[in-house]
Formats: structure tokens, C-alpha cells, sequence
């Protein structure tokens, strides 16, 4: 038993020494010699690669210099290529003229010179432009990189390529759409002829007929002729008795009336009420034709210090073919403008009384465009 326990404990001692405490120790002394070795091998090399180097460069300094000089001009060369190269830009070409070329034409001609357009639409004056090209910038002839960008003018065709029917519309309202239609335009498609007036059951200034008819295709500047109306030629009108009436009453029967009357003034005398009308034309029938002219008189006071002025506003207007509208407003410092009389007037010589305050302004409209300016004074 005794010699079994001693060779266990012999055993035991054995694997202790491989395998225990000794066995680190072996361990850690190898590894530490390791890495001295590696350390040492690392910085040899190092000191024998730099060392190495150093005495490559003394041997070659004349070809490594020239090489790094040689790599510098080339590089500077290469750099002045590029920037010579950028400076010069794309190819020069001519412009070509494509005035008067349709626009699918003038951009295949344009893209052969490797310029690209800039479309701006508008109406033209002649018909048959629709689609072609009425303008360029630059011009023709001229000398563009290519790849510039070319304004071109398309045209949008006609504003107007047929007849309207004018028929049935007030002769003003046509002239004023015409206007409008080619307003800036040195060659307007329609001109307007002066009208032929006839009498018309139709109420004046209506157009009666029109030539050229309606549809007819423009095709070149056209003059339009207008039959209008100058209003019923059989329609008369009473005249009325005005004797005795003031400015304002008389005011308000120049509105209803259909007569024409023509004013003139004096100071009233002794037998006379200041501010009436005193005398009047007379005839023979009742009736007149409308706007038939009347004369009639006012007797006004005096002038003095009185606030309200007495008087007779006077112009001279065109004759017109029919009557048309004439409006006074009143225009003063202390009051909102009012109108002071609307009506039809046929022109020629016009006259209206009033009774207003000193420094009023009194402002004649014929068509709603002001004629005149008048201070009651």
C-alpha cells in the first residue's frame, strides 16, 4: 500500500511539473523572448531599409532630380493645354437667315449650326404668316459661338381672318372694337370707311348693312362699309312752351325733349322776373321734326355781390350724322361733383343755362370724352 501511495504521489509530482506552475513560467520566458526577437528584427530592417535608401538617393540624386523637373514641366504644360483649350471655346459659326422660314424649316437649319432658338409668338399683319418666323436676333451674316441661343419672332397669324357681323350694333361700339383690335398697327386688316346714313325706324347709330358680308375671308387689308341709321325720319316732336320757366325747369325739359334750344341772355328789365325765360320762337304747327332748334331768351339779374352767378355755358360741337350724348357736371370745393344736365344733342351750336356758385367748375362731356372746362366766375 505504502509503495502504491508513493507512485501515485511520484505521479502527481510529474504532472504537476508539466502541467502546473512550471509550466507557465516556461511559458511567459518564451514569449517574452519572442517578442524581443520580433522587435529586434523589425527595427534591423527598418535601419537597414532607410539606410539602404539613403545611398540609393546619393547614387541617382542627378536622375531623381531631373525625373521630379521633367513630372513639373509636364504637368505645367499639360495645365496651359487645358486652359488654352477652355479660353478658345466652342466653334464659331454663321447665323443663317431664317426670316420668312417656317419654324419646323428655320430649326432645322439652326441645329445643322448647332444654335438653339428663343420663341417669342405674336400676331402679325398680313394673312398667310401663321407659323413663320418674322424676326431673328442676331441677324443674319453674323458670327456666334456655336451653341448661342437665337431670338426668333413666330407669328400667331392674323388677330382677325374673316368678316364679323356688324349688323344690329351701334356704329360707335364697332369703331371702338376695331381700334382696340389693332391698336399699334401700322396696316390694320379692316379699315373703316365713312359711314352712309339713312333714316331708319332702328334707333340712330345702329348699322343697318354692312360690305363686305359677314364670313368673307380676309386676305389682305379690306375697306368695311357701314349703312347706319340716322333714327325715324317721321318722328316729331311738340314743342313746348317755356315762357316763364327758370334754369332749373328748364333744365329738366331740355332732358325730355326732343328740341333743340338755343339760348341767349340780357339783364332783366323793369316788367321782367330775373332768371326766366322771356321770349321764345314761335311757328306755325305744333309739331317739329326732332331735334328741330328753337330760340329762346333769358332775363338775368345783375351781376353783383350775390353768391349764385346767372349765365349761359356755350360751345361749338361737331355736327353729327345723329344726336349723341352730352353731360355737364358740376364740379365745386365744397360739394361732391353732381351732374347738372344729360341729353341728345346733334351738334353744332350748344348752350345750356345755369345758376351756380362763384368758382364752380363746369365740365361738358360729348360721348363721356370731356370737351371743355368752364369756371362760373
Amino acid at each position: 500500500m505504502d509503495d502504491e501511495n508513493k507512485t501515485s504521489d511520484s505521479d502527481g509530482s510529474k504532472k504537476n511539473s508539466l502541467f502546473g506552475k512550471n509550466k507557465f513560467k516556461i511559458t511567459k520566458i518564451n514569449a517574452a523572448d519572442i517578442l524581443f526577437k520580433l522587435k529586434n528584427f523589425f527595427f534591423n530592417k527598418l535601419r537597414i531599409n532607410a539606410a539602404d535608401t539613403l545611398s540609393l538617393f546619393q547614387k541617382n540624386s542627378k536622375a531623381m532630380i531631373f525625373t521630379f523637373v521633367s513630372a513639373f514641366i509636364l504637368m505645367i504644360f499639360s495645365a496651359g493645354v487645358v486652359f488654352f483649350a477652355v479660353v478658345q471655346g466652342q466653334e464659331k459659326v454663321m447665323v443663317p437667315d431664317v426670316t420668312g422660314q417656317t419654324l419646323a424649316d428655320a430649326l432645322i437649319e439652326m441645329q445643322e449650326k448647332e444654335l438653339y432658338p428663343k420663341i417669342r409668338l405674336r400676331y402679325s399683319e398680313r394673312p398667310g404668316d401663321a407659323g413663320k418666323i418674322l424676326e431673328q436676333n442676331p441677324g443674319a451674316g453674323m458670327i456666334v459661338k456655336a451653341g448661342r441661343r437665337i431670338s426668333l419672332v413666330v407669328s400667331k397669324g392674323v388677330v382677325i381672318d374673316h368678316i364679323e357681323d356688324y349688323k344690329g350694333l351701334i356704329l360707335d361700339d364697332v369703331r371702338m372694337q376695331l381700334q382696340t383690335l389693332f391698336a399699334g398697327s401700322a396696316n390694320p386688316l379692316i379699315v373703316l370707311a365713312d359711314p352712309v346714313y339713312k333714316a331708319d325706324v332702328s334707333s340712330p347709330g345702329v348699322i343697318l348693312e354692312q360690305n363686305p358680308a359677314p364670313g368673307t375671308v380676309i386676305t389682305e387689308p379690306v375697306t368695311l362699309n357701314l349703312i347706319v341709321s340716322r333714327g325715324p325720319e317721321f318722328e316729331n316732336t311738340r314743342v313746348p312752351n317755356i315762357i316763364g320757366k327758370n334754369v332749373k325747369e328748364m333744365l329738366e325739359i331740355m332732358q325730355t325733349s326732343k328740341i333743340v334750344f338755343d339760348f341767349t341772355s340780357h339783364i332783366a328789365k323793369a316788367n321782367e322776373t330775373p332768371g326766366t325765360v322771356v321770349q321764345q320762337q314761335t311757328f306755325d304747327k305744333e309739331f317739329l321734326p326732332n331735334y328741330s332748334r328753337v330760340s329762346a331768351e333769358f332775363a338775368f339779374p345783375e351781376a353783383g355781390g350775390d353768391e349764385f352767378v346767372f349765365g349761359i355755358l356755350s360751345e361749338t360741337l361737331t355736327n353729327y350724322p345723329y344726336p349723341v350724348p352730352v353731360r355737364i357736371e358740376v364740379q365745386s370745393p365744397e360739394t361732391e361733383p353732381y351732374t347738372l344736365i344729360a341729353f341728345n344733342h346733334p351738334g353744332g351750336n350748344f348752350t345750356a343755362p345755369y345758376e351756380l356758385a362763384k368758382g364752380s367748375v363746369l365740365v361738358l362731356y360729348v360721348v363721356e370724352k370731356e370737351r371743355s372746362r368752364t369756371t362760373v366766375k
